[in-house]
């Protein structure tokens, strides 16, 4: 459940375009979170390993906001350049 400031996400990843190049920029990323005060709660991956759901945490929007700003995340994607992984990240809530 969602209290306060906090923020859960969960984010549709397709990793179509390369996908081992894909899972290991997700893995640099999601490690990035913890220093914005994010955490992951579950990393799911479909059985042709082309498309992965992650639901994510932060304890406040500020951090969602520093992560999505943040350099080492940008020079990750910047890497991968066409070989990066699509997103779609939708805010959702506790029913």
């Amino acid at each position: 459940m969602t209290t306060g400031n906090e923020v859960l996400l969960v984010a549709l990843v397709d990793l179509s375009a390369d996908a081992p190049a894909g899972r290991r920029y997700e893995d640099a990323v999601l490690a990035l979170l913890d220093r914005h005060g994010g955490r992951l709660e579950r990393r799911l991956r479909t059985g042709d390993g082309q498309t992965e759901v992650h639901v994510i945490r932060f304890a406040a929007r500020a951090g969602l906001d520093a992560f999505l700003a943040d350099p080492e995340r940008a020079a990750l994607r910047a890497e991968l350049g066409d070989a990066a992984p699509t997103t779609r990240v939708l805010e959702v809530h506790d029913v």
